[in-house]
């Protein structure tokens, strides 16, 4: 009789359990996991291409070594910050966001030695590298927005009724934004 009371229990209990929208929150968890995979590989893109560049402007401009050392002592610390998916939280998010900056404004005090170099901005591998940097920065922003639309659905999904519930049995977290940058509002200032 107790095993028949219990294999009606699990009888009952099953439906309920396979509506409980499990299969659904992995399924988010792993999008927003591999929009996480594209943010990084735009940033990989980007610092791939930073030796080219350096490597272009060090020809012409070999006396401006203080700015170029700067790119790539920035280059190799955004490429040492990296985020296992699994372990997305807002302080890793916090790190890596902190060290793309610091590439990004090395990369900004490079533009502006590239504009005292007439030369330079005239030659095509130069025009081709900027172009491709260009790109990638556009791209960067749009994995980005992929990220946090792949977050936001994740994280709605995960905390309405009753999922909510389901997710915490089965530690379902909420997964935090890619925010901007502080003062990223301001126009950066070039300065000759």
């Amino acid at each position: 009789m107790k095993t028949l009371k219990q294999l009606l229990l699990i009888a009952l209990v099953i439906p309920f359990l396979s509506s409980c929208g499990y299969n659904t929150m992995v399924d988010k968890n792993e999008s927003v996991d591999a929009a996480w995979a594209q943010v990084e590989n735009v940033y990989q893109r980007r610092a791939d291409l930073i030796p080219n560049l350096v490597n272009t402007v060090k020809g012409y401009a070999a006396h401006e070594q203080e700015t170029l050392t700067g790119v790539i002592e920035a280059r190799a610390k955004a490429t040492s910050v990296n985020i296992n998916a699994d372990n997305l939280n807002s302080a890793s998010l916090a790190q890596f966001q902190q060290a793309q900056a610091g590439l990004s404004s090395a990369l900004s005090k490079l533009m502006v030695v590239m504009e005292r170099y007439p030369d330079l901005k005239a030659n095509q591998n130069f025009l081709d590298l900027q172009a491709q940097l260009e790109g990638t920065e556009n791209r960067i922003a749009v994995e980005r927005r992929k990220f946090n639309d792949a977050t936001k659905n994740y994280n709605a999904y995960i905390r309405k009724f009753p999922r909510v519930i389901y997710a915490s049995w089965f530690d379902f977290e909420k997964k935090p934004y890619f925010q901007a940058e502080a003062d990223s509002e301001k126009a950066p200032k070039v300065e000759f």
